[in-house]
């Protein structure tokens, strides 16, 4: 079987590429129909400070009672995308900060549906960004691997 990768994972826009001068969140997604979400951060980093990434839970995508994830979950990055295309697991966090190096940078936050806080109604997740440098532009993708695969998955950006 090959893999076909619009039929087994919901691909969803987080957040266009821009300017991260105060920060910013991105759009919420449901994970109901996940089994996994990767969520994929884009940098370009033109200034020499840091961007703070994390990852929070909501119980509905308009983003209610949103809080920070409480579980570590598995993180990788490449900090220099021009000289690698090697991604590097970092220490599971709830949170990643980027170095300072102004290069271009991979980041993948895998969230386990299952380790947000469902006993409450939390099933969606956003990312967000703290505040950088108006230089530094970031930009994300959510990668929702699905359930049951099929031609059309689910929308997700719906509770």
């Amino acid at each position: 079987m090959s893999l076909s990768l619009p039929e087994v994972f919901k691909i969803v826009e987080a957040m266009p590429n821009a300017t991260d001068a105060a920060g910013r969140t991105g759009d919420y997604v449901s994970l109901k129909n996940a089994k996994r979400a990767y969520v994929f951060v884009d940098i370009t980093q033109g200034n020499a400070a840091t961007i703070a990434l994390t990852i929070e839970q909501a119980s509905a995508v308009a983003g209610t009672g949103s809080k920070a994830i409480t579980a570590t979950v598995p993180i990788w990055s490449n900090l220099d995308t021009a000289a690698s295309d090697t991604l590097v697991r970092r220490t599971d966090a709830v949170s990643y900060t980027t170095d300072a190096g102004v290069k271009n940078k991979q980041v993948i936050f895998q969230i386990d549906p299952a380790q947000l806080d469902i006993a409450n109604g939390f099933d969606c997740i956003t990312v967000k960004t703290g505040a950088s440098n108006v230089a530094n532009l970031t930009g994300a993708t959510y990668f929702l691997e699905t359930r049951y695969p099929q031609a059309t998955p689910p929308a997700a950006i719906t509770d």
